[in-house]
């Protein structure tokens, strides 16, 4: 009960966040970042148990990778993104660092939490909304590629041709 309680007031909040935002990835955003609360909610119970098994250990890998990707990606917007308001209306197009191989690497970082969560407790319901959550990490990404087309043009294409939108070297 006290887990329904959490997800409905941080499903509010992030509703009101969401609403605050005019950018057209706001509602795959919202969505994504709901199927990860929900998987966080469906996997409370198994993130400490049996702490050093493999599973576990990979999955705070994954957890405190995303973490470390996280910090780097929004630091490098922030400094080297010339952004207007927010790190989202950023005047410059930053290359450099995790987006010199991948486009968003913020994005990797919902996708690396998603493994790390799902890995605390491998079940067939934490495995479909794990997929959900990539669905909608891939769709935020494919509208967000069209916005910095119109914002950075021909500059973005050729960047688009040159990195992954995701996972280094793969996708």
């Amino acid at each position: 009960m006290i887990q329904v309680g959490i997800f409905i007031l941080l499903s509010i909040l992030l509703l009101a966040f969401t609403l605050n935002r005019s950018h057209r990835h706001r509602f795959p955003r919202f969505f994504a970042v709901e199927s990860l609360l929900i998987l966080v909610l469906l996997n409370a119970g198994s993130w400490f148990r049996n702490p050093f098994s493999f599973r576990q250990l990979v999955s705070w890998t994954f957890l405190t990778r995303s973490l470390i990707l996280a910090f780097h990606g929004f630091r490098l917007l922030r400094l080297q993104g010339a952004p207007k308001n927010d790190i989202e209306e950023n005047t410059k197009l930053v290359t450099t660092g995790a987006y010199r191989y991948v486009r968003h690497p913020l994005y990797c970082t919902l996708l690396l939490v998603g493994i790390g969560v799902f890995l605390k407790d491998t079940s067939l319901l934490a495995l479909i909304v794990f997929f959900i959550l990539t669905g909608f990490v891939f769709f935020m990404g494919k509208i967000e590629e069209e916005e910095n087309i119109e914002r950075f043009g021909k500059e973005y294409c050729i960047y688009m041709e040159k990195t992954k939108m995701f996972i280094p070297f793969l996708i």
